[in-house]
């Protein structure tokens, strides 16, 4: 999921895990969209085992993701576009057209934290 801090040139990039039958975040990241950024989930997943890994068609994740682990299908990601358009919704700061926007990447990361916690203990 794509959003900006302090001006709309200023893109940043949230990734993020789900877990394919309970919908939790299992591990979630920030950053520009690099292997960096998307090597730090990744990370997560490899040490809990995955059976499988679903991605959108972003070439960085061939590289990082082992073939028989990762899988791009037509209907794969669609929970986690589902959970986008949730968070935007539940977190004003993360809409796209909005007066309300984030100054510091510390405080989105604090906010994003929070938020996934709570979903969790739901």
């Amino acid at each position: 999921m794509c959003t900006y801090i302090r001006n709309k040139r200023n893109f940043i990039w949230l990734v993020y895990a789900l877990e394919k039958d309970s919908k939790t975040v299992v591990s979630f990241n920030v950053g520009k969209r690099t292997n960096k950024t998307l090597s730090r989930v990744l990370e997560t997943l490899k040490l809990s085992e995955a059976k499988k890994i679903f991605t959108d068609r972003l070439k960085n994740y061939r590289y990082l993701i082992e073939e028989q682990l990762h899988a791009v299908k037509r209907f794969g990601t669609n929970h986690i576009e589902r959970n986008n358009l949730t968070l935007r919704t539940h977190i004003k700061r993360l809409n796209r057209r909005t007066i309300c926007f984030r100054k510091s990447l510390m405080v989105l990361v604090c906010v994003l934290k929070i938020y996934f916690l709570n979903r969790q203990k739901l």
